[in-house]
């Protein structure tokens, strides 16, 4: 094994964070010589992945993702475990750039020496999700942290690329910012493990409640996910940290019960399956994209469509076409 992989292997083993950074980093590189290395790091560290719980976290823009995480997290840190959070931020449309720094969000979070906070810009991913968000969870699994949390920017098809890469998925809602109800998305209840209601303090108590029970009778009129976990809704106060001990016991039950049945065994094998199948797709887009026939076809084709002179679907086997005369 080159001695490169190695160091990294050996600092990311040892706890070393700037090698994790550094590793992350690397996996989130587009260049191909990297993109060969990081693939080799990640097939060799492999075998030291899978034994953290993966949660995921989502949450419309004002919900109080970066306290409730933070709350949580400091939580975790007072039981003994160590936390990573990879926050995903969404990225500047004409930068490329991430707007917030999760950071700063979390600063006192981001001081304990227990907890990896690693704020990485989504890049106009589908759903909000960085693309290497997966990768990213197994090395700092491998590092030997024993909660992964991925947040998301809750937006797009953010909720489902999330749910399709953790253990639990919880979704954080608000109350008191008029209809209750109208956050309400049938796709993203039927992925929940559990609906919380954040800022259920002061006035807000019983807004919070009320929005508790029509979630909840929401949630009754819908198939479960799992055939043995009904998800719970409850309510919190991340400000106040009141709460979050029986999210987490939650989250441990949902654990316990999944691991026993078997589910949760079949959920991550799944999961694998579904990841090699996205990144097939990603990529097959990729070269289709760069291939030099189909760039030089795309804006005629394009503007064919915009004017009407011709169908989508025409067009999709017009461009379709080039690859197929290669073979």
């Amino acid at each position: 094994m080159p001695d490169n992989i190695n160091s990294y292997i050996n600092g990311i083993r040892g706890g070393d964070r700037r090698t994790l950074s550094k590793a992350i980093t690397l996996i989130e590189s587009s260049l191909p010589g990297e993109q060969k290395v990081s693939g080799d790091l990640l097939e060799a560290l492999l075998p030291f992945t899978g034994n953290a719980v993966r949660l995921g976290i989502t949450g419309v823009p004002g919900v109080g993702k970066s306290t409730f995480i933070e709350a949580l997290g400091m939580y975790l840190i007072g039981q003994g475990l160590t936390l990573a959070v990879l926050a995903v931020d969404p990225s500047s449309s004409r930068t490329g750039g991430s707007i917030m720094a999760d950071k700063t969000r979390m600063e006192l979070l981001s001081s304990q020496s227990n907890a990896f906070i690693r704020p990485s810009p989504s890049g106009g991913t589908l759903g909000g999700v960085a693309g290497k968000t997966r990768e990213a969870m197994l090395i700092c699994e491998a590092a030997g942290y024993d909660v992964i949390i991925v947040e998301t920017v809750g937006v797009g098809q953010s909720e489902t690329a999330v749910a399709s890469m953790v253990d639990f998925f919880l979704v954080l809602m608000l109350a008191g910012a008029g209809d209750e109800l109208q956050g309400i998305k049938k796709g993203v209840l039927e992925i929940a493990d559990a609906v919380v209601i954040n800022k259920a303090d002061g006035d807000n108590m019983k807004q919070a409640e009320r929005a508790r029970k029509e979630y909840e009778n929401a949630l009754h009129l819908l198939r479960p996910s799992s055939r043995i976990w009904s998800p719970p809704v409850m309510t919190c106060s991340a400000i106040e940290a009141a709460g979050i001990a029986e999210i987490w016991s939650i989250v441990m039950s949902h654990r316990e019960k999944l691991t026993t049945s078997g589910e949760m065994d079949k959920k991550r094998k799944q999961q694998a399956v579904d990841w090699m199948w996205s990144l097939v797709d990603e990529a097959l887009r990729f070269r289709f994209q760069k291939d030099e026939a189909v760039k030089n076809a795309l804006p005629e084709i394009t503007k064919n469509i915009e004017n009407g002179s011709i169908t989508p679907t025409s067009a999709a086997n017009r461009l379709l076409f080039f690859l197929d005369n290669k073979r």
